[in-house]
């Protein structure tokens, strides 16, 4: 078998859209086909972006048709470990992938996900424009004992995803060579949130689980706000400042009156690069929109081979 896919960065983020080979979900919407893909091809998830194909930094995007009449894409992303809600980055990769393949044109678009529909702006083949959804913060101020660092004190919010944002500066300098002690610090916060019974809220649409930890610390583009580490479902840590945890992070300050609609706040990342957002407020309902760019690095046709043990990858 052969899968067509399409590598691409967003802000240094890895997206890898399956163009051609996936797996048959049925009908429905996107959320009711994220059901038939984990319960009937999880193994398809793993193929395409564990290793020996991939690494735990890659997301994957399957396109899909969408249900909603609104809507010109459907689109699942998934990781090394399991189903993303939504991807900010994949969104923005997936747009100027399909516009640099002269598959999709330039200016706006519908796109399907399993927690509701979101809509993007393409600005050029490599700059995108993505409106979230709605999001929130579901608690503040929340304590919890980290073994081995104490007490840390964080906002739960959604952004597409559950995020805990820690309170303050991190102790630990925000810089690629500090990786190992921001993801150690990071996964303990996300195993005490898990261990203590901290969740995000509970409902169908929005899965309960907190898997995306985030340190904010002083940026180093005078262009920037905050500066960021997110650690990510798989213990991977994001290459961009996170689509989702931007939109998470300004429905907290626009919470907090630190944010005005349509005032621009610049995240960066641990790498540098940049998300340029802001937020609008809509029947008391926080819309976010980020604007990045993204690039296509490779185009392949991965080949499965019965024959190779590891030809569903190697579980993360």
């Amino acid at each position: 078998m052969r899968v067509h896919v399409v590598d691409s960065h967003t802000g240094g983020e890895p997206t890898r859209l399956v163009i051609r080979g996936g797996p048959p979900l049925g009908a429905g919407s996107v959320s009711r086909q994220l059901s038939a893909f984990r319960a009937q091809h999880d193994r398809f998830r793993s193929g395409i972006v564990n290793e020996p194909r991939g690494a735990d930094a890659i997301v994957g995007g399957l396109l899909c048709p969408p249900a909603s009449a609104e809507c010109q894409l459907g689109v699942i992303f998934f990781n090394n470990v399991g189903y993303l809600g939504m991807c900010g980055h994949g969104t923005i990769g997936l747009c100027a992938t399909l516009a640099q393949l002269g598959q999709l044109p330039l200016g706006d678009v519908n796109i399907e996900t399993p927690v509701g529909v979101v809509s993007a702006h393409l600005h050029s083949l490599t700059e995108v424009t993505v409106k979230n959804v709605a999001s929130y913060r579901h608690r503040k101020d929340v304590t919890v004992d980290v073994p081995g660092y104490g007490t840390v004190t964080g906002d739960i919010a959604w952004g597409g995803n559950w995020f805990f944002f820690v309170k303050g500066d991190s102790p630990i300098p925000l810089h690629l060579r500090y990786l190992d002690d921001l993801t150690s610090l990071t996964w303990r916060i996300r195993q005490a949130l898990k261990n203590t019974g901290i969740t995000g809220a509970d409902t169908a649409a929005h899965g309960s689980e907190i898997d995306h930890i985030e340190l904010f610390g002083p940026p180093e583009s005078p262009q920037a706000h905050r500066r960021n580490f997110v650690l990510c479902p798989g213990k991977s840590y994001d290459r961009s400042p996170c689509g989702t945890g931007t939109s998470a992070k300004m429905a907290c300050l626009y919470a907090d009156g630190l944010l005005k609609p349509g005032q621009t706040f610049v995240q960066e990342s641990i790498c540098g690069s940049l998300f340029h957002g802001h937020v609008e407020v809509f029947d008391n309902r926080v819309i976010p929109f980020i604007r990045g760019s993204a690039f296509i690095t490779a185009e392949s046709d991965l080949n499965f081979n019965p024959d190779d043990p590891f030809c569903w990858g190697i579980p993360a």
